[in-house]
């Protein structure tokens, strides 16, 4: 039957079809197919499935453009694959928009399910320059597609090592959308991991402070902040450094970023003079600051340095927190100073600060360590107690309100 129509002008009609899930989703029903002297085209009514993005049934909208009979037949008579892997050409970008535009004025949807599916196989097919295209020219007919959509393309750059068009589909996203989540800064430094052009990667940076400029700051933070959760720390001080020469400079956010980064790494001298430069740029070091130069300084045994900083935040009227006295306990109890642990301790209660369990079970094992079995075994009663408070119901519920 199908070979008959393939041949001459013969009409088939209510074919019910259901496609799988990779090919968009869709329920196809009541499928009627004709044969024209341009070859075979076909019309569909498609029914609302649940999580699609129709909200009423849409009649009779040629699917021409997404299913060319000749390459997808087979795929449907066979078991349900996916589209043909055959890359789109270029031209069909404006069809495909044409498309779009139809479903959006036929069923009042913002069709970015269907541009979403689109870009998705134009990356499948490796066609990057027709999804950048699409992206494009729906941006400026001021249709905005979700994050997802852009981390999709970002993550098909990167695949392909297209920094070029990694770069700018960053840069149209960051135009496009208010906020990102932190995936898309993750796959976006990903992606620089093989690449040791470190010019690109700065001029990108010049051309972000002047895109958005003045909330470029917090976009550079965020991308700081990847680049050395994926392991690229030099790359993210070189942008720190960058970003030294560019407006706006670094806030305080971005030395406590660099500060962490650098005392996680060990480089303690270099996170130092980073907190130097920090404070003769004007800025004022805030709780994260310091709470960062004392964790740093403790994990090489340099206390008396963590009780310096400890004393400047007082001075300048920041109190210490939980973290901060987690971290000074713990030190000086490790290095054998229990008195100087005592008296924190005891000064943390006095500021209203429960202790932690850990600061409990840390200060014990110091305790212990130090032949002071009594007093240890007083904390540890104290501990359970702390313990057994917390979980009382009137507890919870003052909690939960």
């Amino acid at each position: 039957m199908v070979a008959g129509g393939l041949n001459g002008r013969a009409k088939l009609s209510t074919l019910t079809l259901l496609l799988c899930r990779s090919c968009f989703n869709y329920t196809l029903l009541s499928v009627g197919l004709h044969s024209s002297s341009k070859g075979f085209r076909a019309f569909n009514t498609l029914h609302r499935c649940p999580n699609f993005f129709l909200d009423n049934c849409i009649k009779s909208i040629p699917v021409g453009i997404l299913f060319n009979w000749p390459t997808f037949a087979p795929s449907i008579f066979g078991c349900c694959q996916s589209f043909s892997t055959q890359a789109f050409p270029a031209e069909i970008v404006d069809e495909v928009l044409a498309e779009v535009l139809s479903v959006m004025t036929n069923s009042q949807s913002s069709g970015e399910e269907l541009c979403a599916a689109y870009i998705d196989k134009f990356c499948n097919d490796r066609n990057l320059s027709g999804a950048i295209r699409l992206v494009r020219t729906l941006h400026d007919k001021n249709i905005i597609l979700c994050p997802n959509t852009y981390n999709r393309l970002l993550k098909a750059a990167g695949e392909e090592n297209d920094i070029g068009l990694l770069c700018q589909s960053f840069k149209d996203l960051i135009v496009s959308c208010k906020s990102l989540n932190s995936s898309t800064y993750l796959i976006f430094a990903q992606a620089f991991i093989k690449e040791n052009d470190v010019n690109c990667l700065l001029r990108f940076v010049r051309e972000i402070s002047e895109l958005i400029f003045p909330s470029s700051t917090t976009v550079m933070n965020r991308i700081i902040f990847a680049f050395a959760e994926c392991g690229q720390v030099d790359k993210a001080l070189l942008i720190f450094d960058q970003m030294k020469s560019l407006k706006p400079k670094p806030d305080v956010i971005t030395y406590n970023t660099i500060l962490g980064i650098l005392g996680k790494r060990g480089r303690i001298d270099e996170m130092l003079k980073e907190f130097m430069a920090m404070k003769e740029d004007g800025l004022i070091p805030d709780i994260v600051s310091y709470n960062t130069l004392i964790t740093g300084l403790r994990k090489i045994g340099r206390l008396e340095s963590c009780l310096i900083f400890y004393r400047e935040m007082c001075e300048r009227r920041i109190e210490p927190d939980l973290r901060t006295y987690n971290a000074l306990i713990e030190s000086f109890g490790k290095y054998g100073d229990i008195e100087e642990s005592l008296r924190l301790f005891n000064e943390m209660k006095h500021r209203g600060i429960c202790p932690s369990i850990h600061v409990y079970k840390s200060l014990i094992s110091n305790l212990k360590k130090m032949g002071k079995l009594e007093l240890a075994i007083a904390f540890s009663n104290e501990m359970k107690e702390s313990i057994s408070n917390h979980r009382r119901p009137d507890y919870i519920q003052r909690k939960n309100r």
